[in-house]
């Protein structure tokens, strides 16, 4: 039972990456760019993109996000948390119309899954800091 959860859980940014959603998208951009000039790509400034990721629900709160490419595109990509704290739904908007992309909900076993990867990210991320000075794309929206 374990394994098929993991096998699941590990098809899933698969089978959500070829479902074409991001085919519309406005901008493009390399995989291997650096954060710095996707930002400069970028026609939507990210406190509008936040905006949009939230939407109108009341009580939402931005995890974690930044601007990134996904399947060629230049997106923003935020976790956003509903007030009733079910989960949390990965809202991705154009960074060049501040369409939204895509929404794919994750419910609390996904996210439980997640959090040992976004620690040692965020540890990274705070390595790089220290070692370059330049702040880092992996670090989570929380302070």
């Amino acid at each position: 039972m374990k394994r098929l959860i993991l096998v699941t859980l590990l098809a899933l940014p698969l089978a959500a990456s070829a479902d074409g959603a991001f085919k519309d998208c406005s901008m493009k951009a390399a995989k291997t760019a650096k954060k710095a000039d996707l930002e400069k790509m970028a026609t939507v400034k990210p406190a509008e993109a936040k905006k949009i990721a939230l939407g109108d629900t009341k009580g939402a709160s931005i995890v974690k996000g930044g601007i990134e490419t996904e399947d060629g595109c230049l997106v923003y990509s935020y976790h956003v948390k509903d007030a009733a704290g079910k989960g949390q739904t990965e809202v991705f908007v154009d960074a060049g119309n501040g369409k939204v992309l895509k929404k794919e909900h994750e419910g609390a076993m996904r996210a439980a899954a997640e959090k040992p990867v976004d620690k040692t990210k965020e540890l990274a991320g705070k390595a790089k800091e220290k070692l370059t000075g330049e702040p880092s794309t992996n670090q989570s929206m929380k302070k």
